[in-house]
């Protein structure tokens, strides 16, 4: 699986800290930026670039996204078609949309998380399978026709 990795000046540090402990553990990591701490960008082009790669192909690929309070990555990455994000703030929510939601994209609140914990919420998201439940499965199959018709 390849885990795609954005961040915003507000999350750089972050997802840098991220990054290296996702390497340590053996996954596959594609950044999608910013290479460096640049004041004045602007989240969207790095939740754009990460959702666009995992609509692409969602069974090989998850994201991840960093900005200070996680939500506009968050907003942005649930603009694309079979986007599923999850603005997480614990292991446990990051469980739930796994585990019942089937979540693709992790978005990360770099303001209200310390790496340690943002390591926790990184491990659980990525460990933990979809259910198959069919209710669930139900749910999201409402989800994916909403997503397709004209509103």
């Amino acid at each position: 699986m390849m885990i795609y990795l954005g961040a915003d000046h507000r999350g750089f540090s972050l997802k840098e800290g991220v990054k290296v402990f996702l390497k340590n553990e053996g996954y596959q990591i594609s950044d999608m930026g910013a290479e460096a701490e640049v004041p004045d960008d602007d989240y969207f082009n790095y939740a754009k670039a990460v959702a666009e790669k995992v609509a692409a192909d969602p069974i090989a690929g998850r994201g991840i996204l960093f900005c200070s309070s996680g939500v506009g990555m968050d907003i942005t990455a649930n603009k694309f078609g079979g986007i599923r994000s999850v603005l997480a703030m614990s292991p446990d929510h990051a469980l739930v949309s796994r585990h019942d939601e089937d979540t693709n994209v992790l978005s990360l609140a770099a303001d209200f998380l310390d790496l340690e914990t943002a390591k926790k919420i990184v491990s659980v998201w990525l460990q933990t399978p979809f259910s198959n439940e069919e209710r669930y499965k139900h749910r999201l199959e409402k989800l994916n026709n909403f997503e397709h018709t004209k509103r």
